[in-house]
């Protein structure tokens, strides 16, 4: 066996699934999708092939003669907990395509499934997320980046409700008892009261970009290729539409300095508040949480940033989770190239001082495990789930803010437009980056360590802390809150939430009880309605044993399941004392049932650290 990936079954030696035609009938009461999939593979190919899946109940194996003929098939006994359990086939001689039938486990750690009670339009909902290694949950498949995919959808669901998918819309219409290829009965796929929802996704995609979400969704149109669809009325909607109204722009932006948009339609879907992420950069289909709509438009930097994966993350995409600074770190690169054009230099460097800010707390986070510092870190045998940090996306901008301030922009621009036009619509890793810096930087190497900044552990020397007034004067205004200064309402009056948010990352954490107090009393803080900045001040707020304000902790991560939020109010309730432990213990207990089986586990991986 050849492995391509330390968290995936595939082996290199053999072909690897390039299409998938998948039909899902979406049963909402069972929480479950029984499903098939007619799998086509690059090559043809006999004898065994390896799949992979987690907790899938797999029905048939077949090939796809009339009439077809079984195929021997077995699922490893005992689940890797980490790669789920391989599915073995025994392909006969010349096979290249096959057809499954399966059905995904209510517990699937790709979905969400939201009884009516849960979600704003009184109907039920379910959508994927499926990065890092979660597709494998909802059908077999090679779920390695490395393996590049195109595929064909069809959801059957409830006739009230409507689907969007990370794909080309082909129609709305009803079901045939040709589509589902042995998913379910005809009776139960052409039963009254269901729907089709078809879709294609022509151009290859690594398998964790595959996406839907199926529930009460309605939508505005915001330009001529952007659309914003939301589950929860019109409220929702117009609220959504007015924050990311600038969208189109920044499309038109990103084309000028990074390239064409290869992927037709840029539309958003503002998903239900257990959205485990930020956003989530599906091609054609961006999924956002809907923290973002802040009433400022301040949420469009988050758009920004998926906007900014459809050249890098999407169009080339890393080899695999080592190398994820190469989607992060770049992606983060176009973001902030993005909202300098979009919102100006000063916005640009409160973003990366938040930035810089994180990168550092991201040191002290793995002091005692230093691989995790590393732009290509080792991680065999470590649920890229349980490692999830700012350093592929902070470390890795500065490395390529190093370069840029090496050879100046001009030049970085060309070569990064040169970058995106080789290898686009291929995945790579972090040695064949290099080798492309080298080949059209030459010496860039004797002046940048770039062993260093790849290979070693911690931030570089030569990394840099962002230089602008603004930033500046927040990070003193903040050094002196220790003496007890608090900022004066002239020095706020132009505040948005990003400096409210640098302002309260830059300060002390040994801070008094009495100050905390001080500056909610003045600013209200702890009722911001922007989530960046009411969790910074209770992350504050908690270690000072400030029990004021643990209601609104608790409401907070009853509110919204999204880790960037759960990590640090669960993490430093834990770090507390017994009291503060059995308070986060009974949270979870309680909310748990709320949270995207991701997020559930990253709260259950804290609070058994420090049980």
């Amino acid at each position: 066996m050849a492995p391509v990936d330390p968290h995936s079954y595939t082996d290199g030696a053999n072909p690897v699934v390039s299409h998938a035609a998948l039909a899902f009938y979406l049963d909402f009461a069972a929480s479950t999708i029984h499903a098939s999939a007619l799998l086509t593979l690059s090559a043809p190919h006999s004898g065994d092939l390896l799949l992979d899946t987690r907790a899938l109940a797999v029905d048939s194996a077949s090939t796809v003669a009339d009439p077809p003929e079984p195929i021997p098939f077995s699922l490893a006994a005992t689940p890797d907990p980490v790669l789920g359990s391989a599915l073995t086939l025994t392909l006969p001689p010349g096979t290249t395509s096959f057809r499954l039938t399966f059905s995904t486990s209510p517990a699937a750690s790709a979905l969400q499934w939201l009884a009516p009670p849960q979600t704003a339009s009184a109907q039920p909902f379910v959508f994927s997320q499926c990065q890092s290694i979660h597709t494998r949950s909802i059908f077999p498949c090679h779920d390695t980046p490395a393996a590049r995919i195109t595929f064909s959808l069809l959801l059957n669901v409830p006739t009230q409700l409507s689907a969007v998918a990370a794909a080309r819309h082909v129609a709305r219409r009803d079901p045939l008892p040709s589509d589902h290829r042995g998913a379910c009965e005809d009776e139960m796929w052409c039963a009254p009261g269901r729907i089709v929802e078809e879709f294609q996704m022509e151009q290859s995609v690594p398998p964790y970009l595959f996406a839907f979400a199926a529930g009460g969704i309605g939508f505005r149109d915001l330009g001529p290729r952007t659309r914003v669809y939301a589950e929860g009325g019109d409220k929702v909607l117009d609220e959504a539409a007015r924050e990311f109204a600038g969208v189109e722009e920044m499309v038109k932006v990103g084309e000028g300095l990074f390239g064409p948009y290869e992927w037709e339609r840029f539309d958003l879907l503002v998903l239900p508040p257990s959205f485990p992420y930020g956003g989530m950069e599906n091609p054609r289909m961006v999924f956002l949480t809907p923290t973002v709509i802040k009433g400022d438009a301040a949420g469009a930097q988050v758009v920004a940033h998926e906007l900014a994966h459809s050249w890098t993350g999407n169009l080339i995409t890393n080899k695999t989770n080592e190398d994820f600074w190469l989607n992060e770190g770049f992606t983060t690169y176009a973001e902030r190239r993005i909202v300098e054009v979009v919102q100006g230099e000063e916005r640009a460097a409160l973003n990366m001082g938040i930035g810089w800010r994180g990168l550092n707390r991201m040191m002290e986070r793995f002091k005692d495990n230093l691989e995790f510092t590393k732009l290509k870190p080792k991680m065999a045998g470590i649920d890229p789930d349980d490692v999830y940090s700012e350093v592929p996306y902070e470390k890795g901008f500065q490395f390529l803010w190093r370069i840029e301030r090496q050879i100046g922009r001009p030049a970085f621009d060309e070569f990064l437009k040169k970058y995106i036009a080789t290898f686009k619509f291929q995945s790579i890793d972090t040695e064949t980056f290099l080798e492309f810096l080298k080949t059209n930087i030459p010496g860039i190497e004797n002046q940048i360590d770039l062993r260093l900044w790849v290979e070693g552990t911690g931030i570089p020397p030569d990394a840099m802390e962002p230089d602008s007034a603004t930033y500046k004067k927040i990070c003193s205004l903040a050094a002196e809150f220790k003496s007890g200064k608090l900022p004066s309402e002239d020095e706020v009056a132009d505040w948005s939430g990003q400096e409210w948010e640098l302002y309260l990352e830059n300060l002390p954490t040994d801070v008094e009880a009495s100050q905390v107090t001080a500056l909610d009393e003045r600013y209200k803080l702890s009722e911001s309605r922007d989530y960046e900045v009411k969790v910074a001040f209770l992350q504050l707020a908690i270690p000072t044993g400030c029990k004021c304000y643990f209601d609104e902790v608790e409401k907070c991560l009853k509110q919204v399941g999204r880790m960037k939020y759960l990590r640090p109010l669960y993490s430093s309730l834990a770090k507390c004392s017994s009291e503060e432990r059995m308070l986060a213990q009974r949270i979870f207990s309680e909310a748990q049932e709320f949270y995207h089986p991701i997020a559930r586990s990253v709260a259950e991986t804290i609070l058994s650290k420090h049980s």
